[in-house]
């Protein structure tokens, strides 16, 4: 590695060489609200490994998240192998260019910030095979934790079925984030599912619902920018921003 930290941060944390596993563990004594404060998507990354103490600390702690009816129906395949994340990458690859890429290279021409994080996307896409380690997050899909395979749902039990997965995704980012593990979360290289579960081995049981993305960063965490929450919390029904009027109304 050859990148400098920006010293001069509270929150520098980008590493020249990979921390020693004790130094990355004690990162987990991190404030909670200052690793939510300062969590963000770090897509750079330094193709040097992951120790796997650090990778199943993460997994370990995403386990604590609850699940729908305490179902505990996740499982976490851990890809090392660069055979099969060059052929994840050309899945991203495929997604990116019939979607997100294609869609918003124009807009990005019209926002500033809307084209960083495209640039950032592109380098994910161009160098996804150096990455260190990827997390694929997948549930079951048995009778047994409420669903057959393919079977429809209502949407309540639709969404309380992804709603077991993605609590358990946002522990591992926090604990990523925490030991300055750069993740970010993305399922692009899921495009085609089936041939997802063909190249990870899984069986029709087991569906990919997303993908973390692990390595030491090359920029780094700090403070995000985010919209007042006056704007988006709505008081008994949609439309009804009394907090927004509040503050409004207050006297300066």
């Amino acid at each position: 590695m050859t990148d400098t930290p920006n010293s001069a941060s509270p929150y520098s944390d980008a590493f020249r060489v990979a921390p020693a596993n004790a130094q990355a563990l004690a990162g987990l004594r991190m404030p909670l609200v200052d690793a939510m404060m300062t969590q963000r998507a770090v897509r750079r990354v330094y193709p040097d490994p992951v120790d796997d103490a650090v990778v199943l600390n993460c997994i370990e702690l995403a386990l604590r998240a609850p699940t729908g009816a305490n179902g505990q129906n996740w499982e976490f395949i851990v890809v090392k192998d660069r055979r099969v994340i060059k052929k994840l990458a050309r899945r991203y690859r495929q997604g990116w260019k019939f979607s997100y890429g294609g869609l918003l290279r124009g807009a990005g021409d019209r926002d500033e910030s809307l084209a960083k994080v495209i640039r950032a996307a592109q380098w994910q896409v161009d160098h996804f095979t150096e990455i260190p380690v990827l997390v694929v997050a997948c549930l079951r899909l048995t009778v047994r934790e409420g669903r057959a395979p393919y079977s429809l749902m209502p949407h309540a039990a639709l969404s309380g079925y992804w709603g077991s997965i993605y609590p358990s995704v946002q522990n591992l980012l926090l604990a990523a984030r925490a030991m300055g593990l750069g993740a970010s979360l993305i399922t692009l290289p899921l495009w085609r599912v089936t041939r997802a579960r063909r190249i990870l081995g899984l069986p029709r049981s087991v569906t990919p619902c997303c993908v973390v993305a692990l390595g030491w960063p090359r920029g780094r965490y700090g403070p995000t920018t985010r919209v007042p929450v006056e704007q988006v919390a709505h008081l008994d029904t949609y439309g009804n921003r009394a907090w927004l009027d509040s503050a409004s109304a207050t006297p300066c």
